[in-house]
Order: C-alpha cells, then sequence, then structure tokens
C-alpha cells in the first residue's frame, strides 16, 4: 500500500518552524498519527512510529549512502549546502555516510581502538573535568548547564582522546559547531543558513588539522585513540590516510554535539522533576535509569535519514528505490503504541527506545555518551545545593536534528566543595 498524504509538505513546514524549537512534541503526535507521510510527489518518505522506524533501521536495504537517493544530494551535507563551492571541500564521505562492506570494515577498525575498556578508564578524568566546571561555576556564582558543564565536557574528552593539544580546542569547537549545522534540515532553507564559503572554510580547516596531526602521531605514536587508529588493523585492511581524517572529524563531531544535547536534556529534566533528582543525590546508581529515560523522552539527534536503495514495504506505505526516508525517532520514542504514558518523565521504564539507533549503524560511542552524561549529572546533583531553573522554558538552539537548549541558566545557593 502506498500512501500520498497531502498533508505532508505542511507537517515538513512546520517541523522547520523555529515556533516548534521548544515543545515539537504535540506537532511529533500528530505526524505519528497521520501514519507515514510522502511529501506530495517527491520521493521523500516521513515515518514517526515506533514500529515503522525500528524496521527501517534494522532492514538490509535501508542505506546511509547518499548516492541511492533519487534527488540529487552530494556525498555528506557539507557538500549539499556548500553548493557552487563544493569543488573546495577536501576529504572522503566519513564511516556515518557509508554502507557495507566499506561501513563494516571502518567500523571494525575504530572499534579496535575504541574499545570499552579505554571507556571506563575515562571515568577519573571526566569526573575531574566536571568538577573544575562546577568549581568555576562556584567561584562565580553563576551557572549555565550548557556553556559551563554540558558543552566543555564532552568537547575536552573527545579532544584528549584524539590528542588534541588543549590549546587547539577552542578551533575544534568553533569547527565542530558550524559544521553539526549541516546535519540538520533547517539549515538548507531557513533563515540562519549557513554561509556555504563559511561551511566551505571550516570543512577545509578541520580536514588540514588532523592532516597535520595525523602526519605528526605516524612518527611520533602516543598513548592517544589516533596514535592506536593508526595502528588498527583487521582483517588486514588498515585505515586509509584519508579514511583515518574523516573518522575524526565525525568522532569529534558525534562525540561532541549530541553529548552536549543529553548532558542538557537530562539536566532540565531532572530540575523539572525534582523527585528524581533528590533520589540521585542518595543513589548514584539511579542515574544509569535517569539518562535511559532522557534518551527516550528528549533524545539528543531527533531525526536520521535513510535512503532505500530497493522497494521495502511497510504497513502503511511502499518505500521506494531511491526514496530519502526520514526517521523522527524523537516521535517514535514517545508512541503510545510502545510506551505507557509516553509524555511522562519515567526512569523506572524498560522500554526500547531508539536514541542511538539500530543495526549496523547503532552508535558506536553510545558507552561514551552514557559514561559522560552520567558522571556529570552525578556531580551536579552531589555539589549543587538547591538548583532552580532562571527560565523555563529555557531558550533552545534552531535546530531541528539536534535539538537541545541553548542555555539553561541555574540558579543555586551553593556549589559544595568536590568529595
Amino acid at each position: 500500500m502506498t500512501s500520498t498524504a497531502s498533508n505532508g509538505p505542511g507537517f515538513f513546514g512546520e517541523l522547520l518552524d523555529p515556533a516548534h524549537r521548544v515543545d515539537p512534541y504535540p506537532l511529533y503526535e500528530r505526524m505519528r498519527a497521520a501514519g507515514p507521510v510522502r511529501l506530495g510527489s517527491m520521493p521523500v518518505v516521513v515515518l514517526s512510529s515506533h514500529a515503522d522506524c525500528t524496521a527501517v533501521l534494522r532492514h538490509r536495504d535501508a542505506a546511509v549512502d547518499r548516492s541511492h537517493a533519487a534527488i540529487p544530494m552530494g556525498p555528506t551535507p557539507v557538500h549539499d549546502l556548500a553548493g557552487e563551492f563544493g569543488a573546495g571541500l577536501t576529504g572522503i564521505a566519513p564511516m556515518l555516510f557509508r554502507d557495507a562492506p566499506d561501513h563494516t570494515r571502518l567500523r571494525r577498525l575504530v572499534a579496535a581502538a575504541f574499545t570499552p575498556a579505554r571507556v571506563r578508564g575515562l571515568e577519573p578524568r571526566i569526573t575531574a573535568l566536571a568538577d573544575a566546571a562546577l568549581d568555576r561555576a562556584g567561584a562565580r556564582g553563576a551557572l549555565d548547564i550548557v556553556a559551563d558543564l554540558a558543552y566543555p565536557l564532552p568537547v575536552t574528552v573527545i579532544c584528549e582522546l584524539l590528542g588534541v593539544p588543549p590549546v587547539d580546542e577552542p578551533r575544534i569547537r568553533e569547527w565542530s559547531g558550524l559544521l553539526a549545522r549541516t546535519l540538520d534540515p533547517i539549515a538548507a532553507v531557513g533563515a540562519g543558513r549557513p554561509d556555504p564559503a563559511e561551511l566551505v572554510r571550516a570543512s577545509n580547516e578541520l580536514h588540514g588539522y588532523f592532516e597535520q596531526l595525523t602526519r605528526y602521531r605516524r612518527t611520533r605514536p602516543g598513548t592517544d585513540l589516533l596514535s592506536e587508529l593508526i595502528a588498527a588493523e583487521a582483517s588486514g585492511a588498515a585505515l586509509t590516510h584519508d579514511e583515518l581524517i574523516a573518522t575524526c572529524g565525525l568522532l569529534l563531531i558525534a562525540g561532541h554535539e549530541t553529548t552536549v544535547n543529553l548532558i542538557s536534556n537530562t539536566v532540565l529534566a531532572l530540575l523539572r522533576q525534582r523527585h528524581h533528582l533528590a533520589i540521585l543525590r542518595g543513589a548514584r546508581a539511579f542515574a544509569g535509569a535517569v539518562i535511559e529515560e532522557s534518551l527516550r523522552f528528549d533524545p539528543p539527534v531527533h531525526l536520521v535519514p535513510r535512503i532505500a536503495r530497493a522497494p521495502i514495504p511497510l504497513p502503511g506505505i511502499d518505500l521506494e528505490r531511491g526514496d530519502l526516508v526520514i526517521l523522527m525517532l524523537a516521535a517514535a520514542n514517545r508512541d503510545p503504541a510502545v510506551f505507557a504514558d509516553p509524555g511522562r518523565f519515567d526512569p523506572a521504564r524498560h522500554d526500547r527506545h531508539l536514541a542511538f539507533g539500530l543495526g549496523q549503524h547503532f552508535c558506536l560511542g553510545a558507552p561514551l555518551a552514557r559514561l559522560e552524561a552520567t558522571v556529570a549529572i552525578n556531580r551536579f546533583a552531589a555539589r549543587v545545593r538547591r538548583p532552580r531553573l532562571s527560565e523555563d522554558p529555557p531558550p533552545y538552539r534552531a535546530h531541528v536534528t539536534l535539538r537541545g537548549p541553548a542555555a539553561i541558566e541555574v540558579e543555586f545557593d551553593a556549589i559544595a566543595p568536590a568529595a
């Protein structure tokens, strides 16, 4: 059965409307109730139910390689938005936009260096960084969860993992922030559309930076992840030089921007549900359940694209070869067919959310994101006395895909010394 719902373009226009950034969930509910939607005669389909999103995420013919799309698309969103400047872009499509067998090879090689043991070993350092951030806020007498904790913590962690010197972090933050906007559909049509020349500059400078750092590490290996990626081999096939640089860029952007939202959204939920914050103060292990519910309730990534490289039949629509499929993960995570009372923040749930995806493209950095968020909220709960929101709702960034607060100003009585 094929759906060609005429209200599709209207829904998509509303999705891009900045007025929905503060609370897009009523819109998501209407989209989900409408079922699968094809945007007019375009080869674009929007799916919002948990069942549909799950089926596509797991389907072998749901691709990420943009060359399969029936509409013209560059190898990455940077190329799409850069337009006539695209020829100036360097590098190749990172793992995020490649399918098996290339994706399988790249993921295996990256995973060889990005091991669970390495992630677990980062906890003391992440704790020290979170405590230092809270120390600075306490000395200043002001705390913005986004600017003071959620933003600097993951970028410092990923920079240290990759062996980026601290003096270069400001440049890394600038490149990451700009290039992350290319993952957002509003960047292509919104009033705040990035300057294509700036995208090219950021992409080329990031590529050039990691090119230089990689060449340095090839002759002077260290204990950082970049050095291990250089040395990593699986089945005799190592990362090429260009693949290595593209992977560094992916780890930087994916490992930073998404975790900012996860930490911010979780603290915001705790400040609105203070009984959960009280439980967390007395039971640090409760943080795991809080993080999982935050990932369901208000995920850091609201939508992901897939391309049907062959027909994919679904109960409400037939996906045609070349269709660009937009999976509304945030809508699926509040599907009442799966989650009872889905608009309620309840860490006691055990249902399966889709925040990290499913299948071969399940988020490789999920353990690190969970660890960073767990440490951040535990240190916040343990040290910040009587925190309360200065403004509710807080201001939000214009992003649709990587939706999150622009700032969360918190008033407090005191910030206790680190134990």
